[in-house]
């Protein structure tokens, strides 16, 4: 039996994330910013203008705004969070002066629901607002975000899609959590989810599209993965000019147990990218930027949960 980095089976149990699947949510509201269009001055193709990866390394803190229970960026005001980030940012960039260090939030946008909710889709949005302050303090201080989407059961664009006004500025990009996308009788919680590699397929082309339409920098497409199940035909993926792809390794555990994990998820098939999640909070003892930057291949870019 496959594990994630955990000691116990993963087909019955989600505790990892159970607060995420039981906590609640609420609609997005219809106002956002005025996106700001960045266009090559060179005669560069935007395709190829203006991407992170891979002359960087990003390094993201993940979670739900002014929820402890979610990540690390709901327990702090954004301002203490970015000063935690700067503090880790500069052990990576000890551990690798070559790379230069790109720092971001991974926030949660659509959050999973112990609950069918009205439209029995078993999500709820983040409110507008919310989104509307981490794009703006993001923009401010020159840092990435991603909007995590968890999709319950929404077809995947269905969810994402709905983010556009927000993942069409410069630098606002997307993650996709397999492990909240249900059918058939699995509920969030209880149940891994799964996407398929042609709804990868469709988000790369989703986000390249959108860089290209409204001339901004081409953007990056997370998908977080803790068990091979998560990502259907994995190995039908392949890179689609104008996007950049990571697939991040999302398990928590000892060092030993989240390379076995990397080992199996992060694999040679035709990913451009490769990511890892760090757990303050379960990861014993947590690995240290020289340790992380070790794994075979070495991250490009790493979150912090």
């Amino acid at each position: 039996m496959y594990r994630s980095s955990s000691s116990r089976p993963l087909e019955r149990r989600l505790t990892r994330r159970k607060a995420l699947a039981m906590a609640g949510g609420a609609a997005m509201l219809p106002h956002g910013l005025k996106t700001t269009n960045v266009a090559a001055q060179d005669g560069t193709s935007v395709a190829d203008f203006g991407g992170m990866l891979p002359e960087h390394r990003i390094l993201l803190y993940y979670g739900f705004a002014g929820n402890p229970n979610m990540g690390i960026l709901g327990e702090y005001e954004p301002e203490q969070v970015l000063e935690l980030l700067q503090e880790e940012a500069e052990n990576y960039r000890a551990a690798d002066p070559d790379r230069p260090v790109k720092i971001g939030f991974e926030l949660i946008a659509s959050v999973a629901q112990g609950s069918p909710g009205p439209e029995n889709l078993y999500i709820a949005d983040t409110p507008g607002t919310v989104l509307d302050t981490y794009t703006q303090f993001t923009a401010d201080n020159d840092m990435l975000l991603f909007l995590d989407v968890q999709m319950g059961f929404k077809e995947p664009i269905d969810d994402y899609s709905g983010l556009e006004r927000w993942i069409v500025e410069p630098h606002v990009h997307l993650g996709i959590d397999p492990e909240f996308h249900m059918r058939g009788d699995e509920l969030p919680g209880q149940d891994i989810g799964q996407v398929t590699a042609a709804e990868v397929t469709e988000a790369q082309h989703w986000l390249a599209d959108l860089a290209a339409t409204n001339q901004v920098p081409r953007k990056v497409l997370i998908v977080h993965q803790f068990h091979p199940s998560m990502i259907e035909d994995k190995d039908q993926i392949a890179p689609v000019n104008g996007v950049d792809l990571v697939i991040d390794m999302d398990g928590w555990g000892s060092p030993a147990d989240k390379q076995r994990t990397y080992d199996i998820t992060i694999t040679q098939e035709p990913i451009e990218y490769h990511g890892v999640k760090l757990f303050y909070q379960l990861d014993d003892p947590l690995m240290t930027a020289e340790e992380v930057l070790a794994l075979d291949p070495s991250p490009d870019l790493v979150i912090y949960q």
